[in-house]
């Protein structure tokens, strides 16, 4: 079965919505590097219910009205990448968590690297906040869509302040 697909202008480049029947499967990057997330055939549908429901709750998170989504996710990938991505989406607004911090959060605290490597192929970015996700040393460190993305929706939910991460670790 193809993937519903609509592509959307922000502040971060634009965005591919990917659905996978009435939920969301994937938000995709401009520079999204090849076969970071393997979805199969997409076909264009400006307007599906769950891809035109995200396009209006990005909107309402760029315009600083909303702090966290309401929408029905659809994760595809190993059982260890679906318990990294589940634990981010308990990450709070405007805070940030270490890969080590999401290793001691799935218990597998050795499991560090691989928590990172998880998070690199977290399909639904924004929403699946892998954006919060920073180095030990409170630093920005790889993200699918550059770290001038990642800099842009820390700050967005920082409110222009130094955001800083469950360690108090500052990042700018």
């Amino acid at each position: 079965m193809p993937h519903a697909f609509k592509i959307i202008d922000s502040p971060v480049g634009k965005l591919t919505l990917v659905a996978r029947g009435a939920k969301l499967a994937a938000v995709l990057w401009e520079v999204e590097r090849e076969n970071r997330v393997k979805l199969g055939e997409l076909v264009a549908e400006q307007d599906n219910p769950i891809l035109c429901e995200t396009e209006h709750q990005l909107a309402e998170y760029f315009a600083g009205q909303r702090t966290q989504f309401e929408l029905e996710l659809d994760f595809a990938g190993t059982d260890f990448q679906k318990q990294v991505w589940q634990a981010l989406l308990t990450i709070p607004f405007g805070e940030t968590r270490s890969y080590s911090d999401i290793a001691h959060q799935i218990g597998n605290e050795k499991a560090v690297r691989a928590v990172g490597a998880a998070n690199g192929r977290n399909p639904i970015s924004i929403i699946a906040p892998c954006h919060r996700v920073i180095g030990m040393n409170g630093g920005l460190t790889g993200f699918a869509g550059g770290l001038e993305a990642k800099r842009i929706l820390l700050k967005l939910e920082g409110r222009d302040t130094a955001v800083t991460s469950h360690n108090q670790h500052s990042l700018f």
